[in-house]
């Protein structure tokens, strides 16, 4: 086996409570002023304040940037990074979900490298470390907390960047199941099948490994058990406990495996016609995973065993039959729409975004890499 290496913030706070005692970790690093990332929707339910409050109470100055976009795009990361550089902050703090991730992700890479974030596009493109980040996480989804991947909309190009950087790691993540509890049911659904196509598509990687593989199934495991709960009663603690460590470990999986052309396509969708990435995500998985069946039936045979399916007696193939069949009701079941039509994309793109697709660094470990043709059938099966 070749060298391997495997990336995780160096410390990682889970469990319902434990913001507290990860303000008193920050405290100990030394951090006097931060850049907190966030969103609008955060700081009118009140979170923003809530958490910005706990920080002064620790020594820290919070000053808060919340125009972070669903898809961040460049301007995002230009506004957010002059805001830092005006405050004369030493640290940058994310308060959200994937997108004031890699929003802040984008910010303290381009603070600490110069340039701009375009620059950074494709795998370790950077230089220096970012200036030091912590995540506090509100979805069980992305697990941008803890990955150095950072995707950032190209407004002028109508396309996702895909960077891939060791430096674009976090110091610390928080993971308190008690900030998603509000999460409303769509967005629970959407970043609940962003976690699924994470450990699905790091198992099937050609990157993967006995580390990342044991992460994603154990992943696909509590998703596919706890996601319907979380959705239908989002006050049950233990489905978003749940959720949210099932949600870090796929990303434990694919930080290390990397990805697919699920998240390849997904990004130009995403980009394309600003749609939510979570969403996009779910419309592929079924029809990518039915592609990349040709080559790894035995790998999604064991996905369908991790989601409760008894496949004793099946062949590798029949076996893969059912794991499609168990991701494709998983995705109905919490509502997901059946279709890129649904969601308004349109067949005439479909050239357009298979060309980027094929450009996007996710699908480097696809276990077959397809021609221009074969993405674009994919994208008419799930349309």
């Amino acid at each position: 086996m070749s060298a391997y290496r495997f990336y995780m913030p160096a410390l990682n706070h889970m469990g319902a409570g434990c913001l507290d005692e990860a303000i008193s970790d920050i405290r100990t690093l030394g951090l006097k002023k931060a850049l907190v990332v966030t969103d609008k929707v955060l700081v009118d339910i009140g979170l923003v304040a809530s958490v910005t409050e706990k920080l002064g109470t620790a020594g820290i100055t919070c000053v808060v940037f919340d125009e972070t976009k669903p898809n961040p795009t460049v301007k995002n990361v230009e506004d957010g990074l002059a805001q830092l550089q005006s405050a004369d902050c030493d640290c940058v703090i994310s308060l959200g979900g994937g997108s004031p991730h890699d929003c802040a992700k984008g910010i303290a890479l381009v603070a600490s490298n110069g340039g701009k974030i375009g620059d950074y596009e494709g795998v370790d493109q950077s230089e220096n470390p970012q200036l030091t980040l912590v995540c506090i996480n509100t979805t069980a989804g992305t697990a941008s907390e803890i990955t150095r991947f950072c995707i950032i909309t190209d407004e002028q190009r109508h396309i996702k960047m895909a960077i891939v950087d060791k430096n674009t790691t976090p110091a610390m993540s928080v993971n308190d199941p008690s900030l998603m509890q509000g999460m409303p049911r769509q967005l629970t659904a959407a970043t609940g099948m962003d976690a699924l196509t994470h450990a699905v598509e790091a198992y099937v990687s050609t990157a993967s490994t006995p580390v990342t593989d044991a992460c994603a199934l154990q992943a696909v495991e509590l998703i596919s058990t706890w996601l319907r709960k979380a959705v239908y009663d989002g006050d049950n603690m233990e489905a978003r406990d749940q959720m949210a460590y099932g949600q870090l470990l796929a990303g434990m999986a694919f930080n290390s495996a990397s990805l697919g052309y699920v998240h390849a396509m997904a990004h130009q969708l995403g980009g394309f016609y600003d749609l939510p990435h979570g969403v996009c995500n779910a419309i592929l998985l079924p029809h990518v995973e039915a592609y990349n069946s040709k080559v790894c039936p035995d790998k999604l045979a064991r996905v369908a065993a991790a989601m409760g399916v008894d496949i004793s007696g099946l062949t590798p193939r029949e076996g893969a039959e059912r794991a499609l069949e168990e991701i494709q009701g998983l995705s109905w079941d919490v509502g997901v729409p059946e279709g890129l039509e649904v969601i308004g994309v349109k067949k005439e793109d479909f050239g357009t975004l298979a060309d980027n697709a094929l450009k996007d660094a996710c699908g480097l470990t696809n276990p077959i890499q397809a021609t221009k043709e074969e993405i674009i059938e994919i994208f008419e099966g799930a349309f």
